[in-house]
């Protein structure tokens, strides 16, 4: 592995650790030229499908792409960029599960809006108005009343039956 900072080969490995649910190796190394001091991770390398575009278009999987995104609906909420990892893994796991070889751009977006609303529903409907293209107010004000709708809890069928008394 290069040094970061005088770009030799030579280095060696001082600790591992598995990191981000096992799916990732971190390795403190050490450079035996300069002494300097570095990271680095070893992710899986996985095979993700084809993402169809509504234009008809198909594009490679981009994690750096999907991460802007959330990254730029989270902006200025308190959300870590620790969460926001976890929720691009999950997203990911949804995608190499799926075991498809596309997948449809609005089926992604809508892993990414599931996740985000268990997250920062302030975020999800940053993330939804570009997603769904909001246009108005009201496009916000449905989304808004969709997400309380779906926080309710049922309402029961009739009035509660009266607790019978302990017998004695």
């Amino acid at each position: 592995m290069r040094c970061p900072k005088c770009s030799e080969h030579k280095s060696r490995v001082i600790n591992s650790r598995q990191g981000r649910e096992g799916r990732e190796v971190r390795r403190r190394r050490h450079c035996e030229e300069c002494g300097h001091r570095f990271t680095t991770r070893e992710r899986l390398d996985e095979k993700f499908p084809k993402i169809a575009k509504r234009d008809g278009r198909r594009e490679e999987y981009a994690r750096g792409k999907l991460e802007g995104g959330i990254q730029k609906s989270c902006v200025k909420r308190r959300v870590s960029e620790e969460a926001i990892q976890r929720l691009v893994e999950r997203v990911e796991r949804r995608l190499a599960e799926g075991g498809e070889a596309e997948v449809a751009s609005d089926a992604l977006g809508g892993f990414v809006l599931d996740e985000l609303r268990a997250l920062d529903l302030v975020a999800a409907s940053r993330f939804a108005s570009v997603f769904r293209d909001f246009k108005s107010a009201a496009d916000y004000e449905s989304f808004f009343a969709a997400q309380a709708e779906a926080a309710e809890p049922p309402q029961s069928a009739g009035p509660a039956e009266p607790a019978e008394p302990p017998e004695r």
